[in-house]
């Protein structure tokens, strides 16, 4: 779909003030960056000299900080564990204007951490520190409670399930219930296991591996996904499958059986990581400003173009967007 440059920044401008719920599982990503010049006397391993450690937001912090970079109002519910790593992925949330008041604190339970050595812009090894067993109990109550409270002043409630206890049935179900109760768009970017208390969302964001696998099949080429996309949609009765594919783009399944392929705006890829934390943020602030599914996934299309030109995780803000809409449209009118 080709949008006009005026409608793209009428939306943008509307992306401003837009009240975001996002519950999910929040993760702190660390990145040792440094070079390869040895092999290890002691083992057949690299000896990587660092040079450089980054902090980023993963996870549903990542979502958040995308819909906060958007100039909406994002409020975020999850758990953090009570300890320094906790204390410094709460820090940077609120450095960027992230409300966390939503986000419960559980002493027993580490606060997910990834940290990824990097030599070369090349993964050499990842470590995780993390709980990922549902939460439950005492710490699941309060969570329901904040999630349902947060949902009553909120446009959309976004879901980013990446299967570390805090996208349970019990959550899910609750946060869903509220948000159709009050008439509240909502937005999921899945994990497999959790496919069945999706049903009755206005849109899901699997990647293509997710689709197939919640329908039991390989997606392989373009009838495989068209097959798995239309039962996916059947199976939640939803507004709409978008269907993220990469490289490739995306494809929208929508209820009324339209079909619309997006393809990738990226002119370089160098790394897909958080990518569908971009899509699934632009396309819940793009439908809470008035978008139409399309628009939005357009819009989501040309914010993930811009994040996958960097290594790991990263954000977009709308003026990246216009611009990328700007650079798109002269390279259609250059040929």
């Amino acid at each position: 779909m080709t949008m006009e440059l005026e409608r793209v920044r009428e939306l943008l401008e509307r992306f401003s003030g837009r009240r975001v719920v996002i519950l999910g599982d929040l993760m702190l990503d660390r990145y040792i960056w440094g070079a390869v010049e040895r092999i290890s006397p002691e083992a057949p391993v690299p000896v990587v000299d660092v040079s450089e450690e980054t902090i980023r937001f993963g996870g549903a912090a990542n979502v958040a900080e995308n819909v906060a970079a958007l100039g909406a109002y994002a409020s975020l519910v999850g758990v953090v564990g009570d300890d320094p790593s906790g204390d410094q992925l709460l820090g940077l949330l609120r450095d960027r204007d992230v409300d966390v008041e939503g986000v419960i604190r559980v002493p027993e339970r580490p606060t997910t951490v990834k940290t990824r050595i990097i030599a070369h812009n090349q993964q050499v090894v990842r470590a995780d520190h993390e709980d990922a067993s549902d939460v439950e109990g005492e710490p699941a109550e309060r969570l329901v409670d904040v999630l349902t409270a947060a949902i009553e002043n909120a446009e959309v409630l976004i879901v980013s399930d990446y299967g570390k206890g805090v996208i349970t049935v019990p959550s899910i179900s609750e946060g869903i219930r509220a948000a159709r109760t009050g008439g509240k768009i909502i937005c999921v970017d899945p994990k497999e296991s959790h496919f069945q208390s999706y049903v009755g969302v206005t849109a899901i964001t699997p990647n293509q591996k997710e689709a197939g696998g919640a329908v039991g099949m390989r997606i392989t080429d373009e009838e495989s996904l068209d097959r798995a996309g239309r039962e996916l949609l059947s199976r939640l009765k939803a507004e709409c499958v978008v269907i993220t594919r990469g490289e490739e783009g995306m494809t929208l399944f929508m209820a009324d059986g339209a079909k619309e392929h997006l393809p990738t705006v990226a002119r370089e890829v160098y790394d897909v990581t958080g990518a569908g934390d971009t899509v699934v943020s632009a396309l819940a602030v793009g439908l809470a400003a008035g978008a139409s599914m399309v628009e939005a996934a357009t819009v989501a299309n040309h914010a993930a173009g811009m994040v996958i030109r960097e290594v790991g995780t990263a954000s977009v803000t709308r003026e990246m967007i216009e611009r990328s809409f700007e650079e798109f449209s002269k390279g259609e009118a250059g040929g």
